[in-house]
């Protein structure tokens, strides 16, 4: 049985998505590539823990605790939680230590544990006592606008602020967008054009290293491997 996975948007600035699973019969998943950062709570046996999850470069193969229940906020791109530096964080995580059963120690402070309920709460929280940083070049680099600094500082901040260069922040996002597409039943060869990629086999080169699956794959509905968070973006360009 797959992850029983499901998602929302939020009304914060700082949030791509809110979601939640549980994991009923499944070993493990495929995590594809993902440029934010996702803070993640899970609760398994009566215990629950708290991560802060990194940018991912690639799709890896991950474990999945057996009878768990997972929530997430995925962050928006170039969102950043403090103290933590994201190129620290690149395929990567840091676990906050436990204060008590219902709350975790961030930057020198007991917090209580997040839900899927009161999740844009928690993050107003955050932004009100200064742990979230905004870096605005990310978003005028991904919309295609020119900043009025020097290209050098251009690439210092975007990389300070997302762990990642724009062109694998590009990939990434590419590839997530191809896998939508496949998965919606648009074709190979439409997918290959609208997307950009050269051919077919740049195409499957990209799904296989970033999703971990081939085009065919994504198209075969019979088959039960478990993807991770995937969902449509304006952010493709």
């Amino acid at each position: 049985m797959p992850l029983n996975l499901q998602q929302r948007l939020s009304d914060s600035p700082f949030v791509e998505r809110i979601w939640r699973s549980r994991s009923e019969g499944i070993n493990s998943f495929i995590s594809i590539a993902v440029a934010q950062l996702d803070l993640v709570v899970w609760k398994q046996y009566g215990k629950t823990s708290i991560a802060l999850q990194g940018p991912e470069t690639k799709a890896v193969a991950a474990p999945v605790p057996q009878d768990a229940e997972f929530f997430g906020i995925l962050f928006k791109t170039g969102i950043s939680l403090s103290p933590f530096a994201v190129e620290n964080l690149v395929d990567g995580n840091v676990t906050f230590p436990e204060a008590n059963s219902d709350s975790f120690w961030l930057n020198g402070s007991a917090w209580q544990l997040p839900n899927y309920e009161n999740a844009d709460t928690f993050v107003d929280w955050l932004a009100r006592d200064g742990l979230l940083a905004h870096e605005p070049v990310v978003n005028d680099v991904l919309r295609g606008y020119q900043p009025n600094l020097s290209l050098r500082s251009v690439q210092r901040r975007f990389l300070g602020a997302t762990g990642l260069s724009y062109r694998t922040i590009q990939q990434i996002e590419r590839a997530r967008h191809a896998a939508v597409l496949l998965q919606e039943g648009v074709s190979i060869l439409d997918t290959v054009h609208e997307t950009g990629y050269f051919d077919q086999p740049h195409l499957n080169h990209a799904l296989k290293y970033f999703i971990g699956q081939t085009p065919a794959q994504l198209m075969d509905k019979s088959r039960m491997e478990q993807l991770s968070l995937l969902y449509k973006t304006d952010s493709f360009g």
